[in-house]
């Protein structure tokens, strides 16, 4: 499993603007084949801050989204919000602890 994890700063006005791409658009792309989830996390001391993680059976299914034309509609709204150039990484799950 591969999760692409995205660091996005945006400017304070902009962020109920992103929210709301962000609800209309996560089904789209958990609708791409390979991809389980999409979480979206907000920085608890800085507001203007989140991650996305998106879970991905392997790169090339990451790798069809993002030259869809769907992700380019989706980038092109988005990074007009930003503060800051975004991050990303993909990474590896390695281990998982369930607490029950």
């Amino acid at each position: 499993m591969l999760i692409r994890i995205v660091k996005l700063t945006f400017k304070p006005e902009n962020i109920p603007s992103f929210e709301q791409i962000f609800q209309k658009t996560k089904s789209g792309i958990t609708n791409f084949k390979g991809c389980s989830k999409v979480e979206l996390y907000q920085d608890l001391k800085n507001p203007c801050i989140f991650f996305t993680y998106s879970f991905w059976d392997n790169e090339s299914d990451l790798e069809y989204y993002r030259k869809s034309e769907f992700f380019k509609d989706v980038w092109g709204k988005t990074k007009l919000l930003f503060a800051a150039k975004p991050e990303a990484w993909s990474v590896n799950k390695l281990q998982s602890s369930i607490s029950i």
